[in-house]
């Protein structure tokens, strides 16, 4: 029987309050992992980690968070995504809710695309 969205979200949260840290109520579906939980980029190596063991799940390098998007002149340009880029992110995250960003694709605000419903978002796609 295939988990369920709601015991999903309390693994993740499980997750992060080890993995972080914080509070049991910091862990909210809307929560920001750097903004409102203070993850560092080191943090998302043990999250990864973490969820990997907790969901036994294999997680690729750059699937559940980009890497090398920002490197490319391609996709970055003036210090936001360019059209091109925003396809490519939204092709490699498809559990990521682009539409806020998109309105202004700063690559400084890309870290609030990275919120707990993303990681559940993410786990539904890759749990049986």
């Amino acid at each position: 029987m295939p988990m369920s969205k709601d015991e999903i979200f309390q693994k993740v949260k499980d997750v992060l309050v080890e993995a972080l840290s914080v509070d049991e109520d910091e862990v909210t579906p809307e929560a920001t992992l750097t903004g409102d939980l203070g993850a560092e980029s080191i943090d998302f190596l043990d999250i990864v980690f973490r969820l990997e063991k907790s969901f036994n799940i294999k997680i690729p390098p750059g699937e559940m968070f980009p890497d090398n998007i920002l490197n490319n002149p391609e996709y970055v340009a003036a210090g936001k995504l360019t059209p091109s880029g925003l396809a490519r992110m939204k092709e490699s995250m498809p559990h990521v809710d682009f539409t806020t960003f998109e309105k202004d694709p700063d690559v400084n605000k890309m870290t609030e695309l990275f919120k707990v419903q993303t990681i559940v978002n993410y786990v539904s796609t890759k749990v049986k």
